[in-house]
């Protein structure tokens, strides 16, 4: 039997503020979190700026507990937290096998690693840390997650690079559907802004340098746009089966209905120039979410502000709905790039939508791209009610995945 699957709880940290309340405001208001770097000395980079989160300490954690976790693992759990008592569980109550973590991420511990490099060759091996390993690895936001709350049942990470976040949502989501646990706790989580991350990117041309215009910076769709704006944070859904939640009398936020996911096998950094896979993704979601296309109320694009990223999408789009294609825009106009974690909030994001019927903008949105024909909402918000969201993510290596969610009624 297929069990449906719902979601009773939501958590962020992200450029836009570390609260949902913040997150949201933010988005519907169309304000960017893009700022100058603080956390380092940018005087070297070509890019200076990024959308950086605010530093958050979980609730009863210490400075030695702190200085054991990857800054992208503080961001898993501080969501994970804000997830966890916005769906009223209590685990104590709970069978603890079958509760599960599903916590992606792109890169993992990269401040880890690139500092204990750094110590290793200025002062050999024995000066480098025994949390290296622990800190360091992609897995460790799911697994410290896992241990924070208890949960015991099944326990993994997605590495797909941006598309990360939706697959952790998909993967949970199977977990329920087949009937393996009755929540899952799900997201994704980065903290790449560190110089070693930021020198890879610009290395590959990849990053806005519109230094003096920060706001402006990440512009998705639009013909003027120079690279994409690097993010940080973590966003985590609490999935559970409906019959496990309406038990409860929990309060149900939206129904996940469906992921599709595909791989470009073409190029490792540049997707499809005709977006067949991204499209090849758009028509599993809505295959396997039992939703038609002219059903989708609102769509959240991958829109990273790359060229070959949004014709690609754009295309996709073309293709799989025509004319009769949704609203779309891209929130990382405001929040930058979050890489794995990206697809996360963007996921949270369309929750709100289909709750308060409001679809967030795709901001700094000045000159159309005659390659990228899509139903933008452009600039300032929409007031619309949306029964089903789409939201799209695409990843280096080919990797695509789409998830759409319902209202729930």
């Amino acid at each position: 039997m297929i069990r449906r699957v719902v979601i009773t709880g939501m958590g962020v940290v992200s450029p836009l503020g570390n609260t949902l309340a913040q997150f949201w405001s933010s988005l519907k208001e169309g304000r960017s979190g893009i700022r100058r770097i603080t956390r380092f000395d940018t005087a070297e980079f070509k890019t200076q700026i990024a959308g950086e989160a605010e530093e958050v300490v979980p609730a009863g954690m210490t400075p030695k507990d702190i200085n054991r976790l990857d800054r992208y693992s503080v961001f898993a759990v501080e969501a994970a937290d804000q997830a966890w008592r916005q769906s009223g569980l209590d685990i104590s109550k709970e069978d603890p096998d079958r509760f599960g973590t599903v916590i992606g991420s792109g890169i993992g511990g990269i401040e880890t690693i690139a500092n204990e490099v750094v110590r290793l060759h200025e002062g050999g091996p024995r000066r480098v840390s025994p949390f290296m390993i622990p800190k360091g690895l992609a897995n460790m936001a799911s697994g410290n997650v896992a241990i924070r709350l208890g949960l015991c049942g099944p326990n993994k990470s997605v590495v797909t690079a941006c598309a990360a976040g939706n697959h952790s949502i998909g993967e949970g989501a199977m977990q329920i559907a087949s009937g393996r646990a009755d929540v899952m706790i799900v997201g994704g989580a980065e903290a790449a802004i560190v110089p070693f991350g930021m020198a890879g990117f610009s290395s590959m041309k990849a990053l806005s340098t519109r230094n003096d215009e920060p706001e402006r910076a990440s512009r998705p769709f639009d013909k003027d746009r120079d690279g994409f704006v690097m993010g940080e944070g973590a966003g985590v859904l609490v999935l559970e089966s409906e019959e496990h939640a309406r038990a409860r009398g929990a309060e149900i936020l939206a129904e996940y209905r469906g992921m599709g996911e595909s791989c470009d096998a073409y190029h490792i950094t540049a997707p499809q120039p005709g977006g067949e896979g991204g499209a090849s993704a758009l028509r599993h979601a809505l295959n396997d979410a039992r939703v038609a296309a002219s059903e989708i109320g609102y769509f959240n694009a991958h829109g990273t502000s790359t060229q070959y990223n949004e014709v690609g999408e754009a295309k996709a789009l073309r293709a799989v709905f025509g004319d009769a294609m949704p609203p779309v825009s891209s929130t990382k106009s405001m929040t930058g790039h979050l890489l794995g974690a990206a697809s996360a909030i963007e996921a949270i994001a369309c929750v709100f939508t289909m709750r308060e019927g409001v679809i967030p903008p795709n901001i700094n949105f000045d000159t159309p791209d005659p390659e990228c024909e899509v139903n933008l909402v452009a600039n300032h918000a929409r007031e619309a009610r949306v029964d089903f969201a789409m939201s799209n993510s695409l990843g280096f290596g080919g990797h695509n995945a789409a998830i759409v969610l319902q209202r729930y009624a």
